[in-house]
């Protein structure tokens, strides 16, 4: 009798590490990855949380994200090699299909590094945004005023700096989005860590 029961409790130990080492697999179209970053940035300085990036899972294998290169197809194995952790976060009420399909569309796009609305480029949690949408064709995440400022209300010096260097005011309060706020929605389900 205790025989068997040492085996069963072997065999719920594997079938546990099994299902965690798999929840890769559970991921849906259109979940979102959330970088959260180890130590703070210039973008999580002024954001909600440790998050600086988020992806659109497109499937199993691979993301749809907004980077240096811009718009493009990522493996989801090579997320894995980066510092910090991903959190996936399920949206509620999201057309799947159609969102992937809005995303495909500004594949090519370069990055926005400067994070200004109305032109050609587009960030990360831009393409969520604006690909995004319910079974009606309804965009899922409006638009939100943008933050370059620290908890004191002051823009940072990172920022100021940065868009001085490009002879540009600081877009403060125009609208956009991030990814840190992005992952606080309510329509926003995290889910736990991308294993």
């Amino acid at each position: 009798m205790e025989k068997k029961w040492f085996i069963d409790i072997i065999i719920a130990i594997v079938i546990g590490l099994v299902a965690t080492s798999c929840q890769t697999y559970s991921l849906k179209s259109g979940d979102l990855l959330f970088h959260v970053v180890s130590q703070g940035n210039a973008i999580t300085d002024v954001t909600p949380g440790m998050i600086d990036h988020v992806a659109i899972v497109m499937s199993r294998d691979s993301v749809i994200e907004a980077v240096g290169k811009g718009v493009k197809m990522t493996p989801i194995d090579s997320l894995r090699q980066q510092d910090g952790h991903y959190l996936v976060g399920r949206v509620k009420g999201i057309d799947s299909k159609q969102s992937i399909a809005n995303a495909k569309h500004y594949f090519g796009r370069p990055y926005d590094r400067l994070y200004l609305p109305n032109n050609d480029a587009i960030y990360c949690s831009e393409l969520v945004q604006l690909s995004f949408v319910d079974k009606h064709g309804k965009r899922l995440f409006s638009p939100i005023p943008m933050s370059f400022h620290d908890t004191t209300g002051r823009i940072t010096d990172y920022w100021r700096q940065f868009y001085a260097k490009h002879q540009l005011e600081v877009p403060e309060g125009e609208p956009g989005t991030n990814p840190g706020e992005l992952s606080q929605r309510t329509n926003v389900k995290l889910k736990g860590r991308l294993r």
